[in-house]
């Protein structure tokens, strides 16, 4: 007898219950596992809570749990195909993008790609002690012989970095010039900065196949895109309501203080914005190597599958460089940004 059995018989259900049952039910290794164990005295303290399971053990026209996990992947798999059609074209761009940027980073040799990025990191922070730093550290990379693959995860940074703070920050103004569009919004920022990173890999890789690089750049910006809006959002908010009426009382168009006044004073917050999507983008792409992202993630999933301790202690040592060298660019920059402002 069902623990919920008296439920379904005080409400005269019974018949209806009988009613759904098809012949013999296929049990799942828990419940032959439970039936092996031989039978336990249900009391208060042990009473199951009444889910789906609980329920259908006592009345069979009362889903499983699995009917609805099974529920949802069939509803997704018939939707594949539109949702195919219509996210194949908007997305080819990225693949195309990521396929470029692999290709030119890995085929620039090394005597010129450091010089290069000597020169970026100058340019972004004036500073020879911090190129020395981020010198070093490609060095090491190269003479542990990571170099290719430190410029793999570079690249795929680098779009995907690229193309968060090209939409976030429209989106991010937009939502400052919109109270309903911000309530609108932060919901979905919500349920992107909460979902577990591996669950966006899921449904992208029903979608699209593993070959294509669109399918590890989606989930990169849609998991790196959301401090961008956010702090875009709020940094436009938080300019002064007394600066904004100078504007208003020199007659400054909407676009004029959006762009002479707003932005140039929440530009801090911006670049603080785009430091954390650049550090969000190097955690996806370790993860995304799952889906043949390339790059370090892959020596270090290497090293996972293959029990290669020291393959992943010294990839994973990359990726912290890598970590550090993009977290401290970005940082004095964003020190020059505040400097300026300052002076």
């Amino acid at each position: 007898m069902a623990t919920y059995d008296f439920l379904f018989n005080s409400l005269g259900l019974r018949d209806w219950c009988d009613a759904g049952k098809s012949g013999e039910a296929t049990l799942s290794m828990a419940d032959l596992l439970a039936k092996a164990g031989g039978k336990t005295e249900t009391t208060l303290f042990n009473l199951p809570f009444p889910s789906l399971d609980e329920l259908n053990k006592a009345c069979a026209a009362f889903a499983k749990s699995r009917d609805v996990t099974k529920g949802v992947e069939d509803a997704f798999l018939a939707a594949k195909g539109a949702l195919r059609f219509v996210l194949d074209p908007i997305t080819q761009p990225l693949s195309w993008l990521l396929e470029f940027a692999l290709a030119t980073f890995e085929a620039t040799p090394w005597w010129m790609m450091m010089p290069l990025l000597a020169l970026v990191v100058y340019f972004a922070s004036r500073s020879m002690r911090l190129v020395g730093f981020v010198m070093a550290c490609l060095v090491f990379l190269a003479f542990v012989d990571h170099y290719d693959h430190a410029m793999q995860t570079l690249a795929i940074i680098f779009v995907c970095a690229f193309l968060c703070v090209l939409f976030g920050v429209p989106i991010g103004i937009a939502m400052s010039r919109n109270d309903r569009l911000q309530r609108m919004t932060i919901p979905i920022l919500d349920m992107l900065q909460t979902l577990p990173s591996f669950v966006y890999l899921i449904p992208l890789i029903f979608l699209f196949s593993v070959t294509e690089p669109k399918l590890y750049g989606i989930a990169i910006i849609l998991y790196a895109i959301v401090p961008v809006i956010r702090l875009t959002d709020l940094g436009i908010r938080l300019v002064d309501k007394d600066v904004i009426e100078a504007a208003d009382s020199f007659g400054m168009t909407d676009r004029q203080k959006l762009f002479g006044v707003q932005i140039p004073l929440a530009l801090p917050n911006i670049m603080a914005g785009v430091n954390q999507t650049i550090m969000m983008s190097l955690a996806m792409v370790v993860i995304a190597s799952l889906v043949s992202a390339p790059g370090l993630g892959v020596l270090v999933l290497r090293g996972i599958r293959n029990l290669e301790l020291g393959v992943g202690l010294v990839s994973g040592l990359g990726i912290v460089l890598l970590a550090v060298i993009l977290d401290r660019v970005t940082k004095a920059a964003l020190n020059r940004v505040n400097a300026a402002q300052q002076h």
